[in-house]
């Protein structure tokens, strides 16, 4: 189980996240930024507070279950997962390298704590219903299932099946969490495909709907342990995050939701960081 910490230390963790993902990346050479960036608040928080969890025994039976649906988006698990503990984080830097356990795309037997292999969108929602309705087979149905998904792939249609399935067998042990960034590889989610009042359909759907500031600790905290007193519904927490967060040039920009940084772009985005955009200063500034 997670130690529970103050609200600004989780912070802290989140922006030392957000450092190890500028830095995996610049070695990479290749892998997404805006995503990962946005959501080091959310893994913190889910990591560091939320989820039933144990780095040293990760097939603890009792444990939560989480399941990351756009694995584009994973630098921001590795970091947070070293960050807790599941392996070493000089790790970090072997982010899609050849023979490396960090691959691109999580895969589900190369890593401690990793429940599913992921790679096609769409798909995640899917797999934490199966999971769900598994845990209600065994009366397991104390340990919560949670998915983090992107807008973007909220284009693909099995995600609004799998909505259906939840509804239908009211399947309240899954906690879904929506990264509401507005982009995607081609440009912002309204121009490429219209995703709406993504409330009002989740509600039709026969979802309890919460909304959030999925930048901010405490609401993503407390929307979360609300989640779990719903009794009759899965739960969607729709989560407006800042692609790119943290970083001036990279905030709100769909270019870097498929790029990485180089060398130079890598040093001025670890100084924003550090600095927190510039209200830190050393003695030498």
């Amino acid at each position: 189980m997670p130690q529970k910490l103050p609200i600004k230390r989780l912070e802290t963790i989140a922006n030392d996240i957000r450092e190890d993902i500028i830095t995996m990346l610049e070695h990479a050479g290749s892998g997404h930024s805006a995503g990962p960036l946005g959501l080091a608040d959310i893994f913190t928080a889910l990591y560091f507070d939320v989820l039933k969890h144990d780095p040293k025994n990760p097939d603890w039976e009792e444990r939560d279950i989480l399941l990351l649906s756009n694995g584009h988006c994973v630098p921001v698990r590795y970091a947070t997962m070293a960050h807790a503990g599941y392996f070493p984080k000089k790790e970090l830097l072997t982010l899609r390298k050849l023979g490396s356990r960090l691959q691109g795309h999580p895969e589900r037997l190369k890593l401690p704590g990793m429940e599913t292999t992921s790679g096609p969108l769409g798909c995640g929602l899917s797999q934490a219903c199966g999971m769900a309705l598994g845990l209600r087979m065994d009366n397991k149905m104390r340990r919560q299932v949670y998915v983090v998904m992107g807008d973007g792939e909220l284009d693909e249609g099995n995600v609004w099946e799998a909505a259906m399935l939840a509804s239908k067998y009211q399947l309240n042990n899954i906690t879904a969490i929506i990264d509401r960034n507005n982009i995607q590889i081609d440009g912002p989610t309204e121009s490429v495909m219209p995703l709406g009042d993504l409330k009002a359909k989740w509600q039709a759907f026969g979802w309890h709907v919460l909304e959030v500031d999925g930048n901010d600790m405490e609401a993503i905290i407390d929307a979360c342990t609300m989640a779990k007193a719903v009794t009759e519904k899965p739960v969607m927490i729709i989560a407006y995050t800042i692609p790119g967060k943290g970083v001036d040039f990279m905030e709100n920009d769909f270019h870097w939701h498929g790029a990485p940084p180089n060398h130079e772009q890598a040093v001025k985005a670890l100084h924003e960081l550090r600095t927190l955009g510039g209200k830190i200063r050393g003695e030498h500034e």
